[in-house]
């Protein structure tokens, strides 16, 4: 596992660092804040706890290390996508951010998820955060910028934050209801 974590921060950094560079094209930065909404939106959804569909455990060291390494890579796209987003453009600040971020993910991955499944609202509060950062990337893209060209960027950028936040929160408070309703029915 500590070999597989290696890797995929050692892939996550160069990953990270192409996304920082393309997010400065028109629309990538709106491809990436949609991206970013989807995935905190998906934290809000209702998990469905299948037993079949649990990962068998492996024999093979290298065989692990690659499932380790793509699982964290599929995983850690919100942060890959949030700290471009946030470091914007900035590679003092990414490489700062990542490397605060991955150990801190990679170490407290057990105590976060036992808080987690403790304290529910936590990952509400996550998701709510996920949808501000992506109301920031939205609002920071050149298109978007330029068709509210009138209006200060701060404004802006501040009215698709707090636009991010709670389309993620009434998003997956619907999604939950329409399935707890789903559930009743059946």
């Amino acid at each position: 596992m500590i070999i597989g974590a290696g890797f995929a921060s050692l892939l996550l950094i160069v990953f990270t660092g192409v996304v920082s560079m393309l997010m400065t094209l028109p629309y990538l930065r709106l491809a990436g804040a949609l991206a970013l909404f989807w995935i905190a939106v998906k934290l809000l959804a209702p998990q469905a706890h299948d037993a079949e569909d649990t990962p068998k455990a492996v024999a093979d060291l290298w065989r692990a290390v690659r499932i380790v390494v793509v699982a964290d890579i599929v995983m850690s796209l919100d942060n890959v996508i949030a700290v471009a987003g946030v470091a914007n453009g900035r590679y003092a600040l990414l490489i700062l951010g990542l490397a605060v971020s991955i150990p801190m993910v990679i170490a407290g991955s057990a105590v976060i998820l036992a808080l987690l499944e403790r304290f529910a609202v936590l990952v509400w509060g996550g998701a709510a955060i996920l949808g501000w950062v992506a109301g920031d990337i939205f609002a920071s893209d050149p298109v978007v910028l330029k068709i509210f060209n009138g209006i200060s960027p701060d404004h802006v950028e501040l009215a698709a934050q707090i636009a991010g936040a709670i389309v993620v929160l009434a998003s997956g408070y619907v999604w939950r209801r329409r399935h707890h309703v789903a559930l009743e029915e059946a």
